[in-house]
């Protein structure tokens, strides 16, 4: 197994099971509303320790995938991204939107925006079709981040919206594990 190898491993774990957190934190709140729920309203309350915790893991095995990516081959600017959305993702864990609501959103809208960022910049790695979809995947990112910030959810309430932005970044990241995982040095 080699540096990209792991690397994609990890994001896959990270990926996964805070994937899976979102879905059994939302099934133990039956009157949780995905339409006007955030997703970080599952870490506050009841089980939020569930949310909490999986994002902070998450966020931590993506900035160490950027770093094993970074002393190994790839040296390119989209590393440096998933380094920050993994930053990101940990700060809304660390600072749950009851305990510190600006550390928190500003967390969130790092790993928002870069994840759309990082997407557009995994478009000059070579070698891969992921390359040629990863625009795509991130300027509906960006898009739905700037509609979420601005307030326009177009039916979808907040919750929805917000979906429209996590939903495809954590879609593209196991597409991104899933490329690294098949490398060959």
């Amino acid at each position: 197994m080699n540096k990209q190898n792991i690397a994609g491993l990890l994001v896959f774990v990270g990926v996964f099971i805070f994937s899976l957190s979102i879905m059994i934190g939302e099934a133990l709140r039956p009157s949780f509303s995905i339409n006007n729920g955030y997703i970080s309203d599952l870490g506050v309350g009841p089980n939020a320790d569930l949310f909490n915790y999986t994002i902070i893991l998450m966020g931590a095995l993506i900035v160490i995938s950027g770093a094993i990516l970074l002393h190994g081959k790839i040296k390119e600017p989209w590393v440096f991204g998933i380094i920050l959305v993994g930053i990101g993702a940990m700060g809304v864990g660390i600072f749950p939107g009851n305990v510190n609501p600006t550390f928190h959103s500003y967390s969130a809208l790092i790993a928002f925006f870069m994840s759309g960022v990082t997407a557009v910049l995994f478009s000059i790695h070579k070698g891969t079709a992921l390359r040629v979809l990863s625009p795509i995947v991130g300027a509906l990112i960006l898009v739905s981040v700037y509609l979420f910030t601005v307030g326009k959810f177009y039916g979808l309430g907040p919750g929805g919206m917000e979906r429209l932005i996590v939903y495809p970044v954590l879609l593209w990241a196991l597409a991104l594990s899933g490329h690294l995982m098949n490398q060959r040095e």
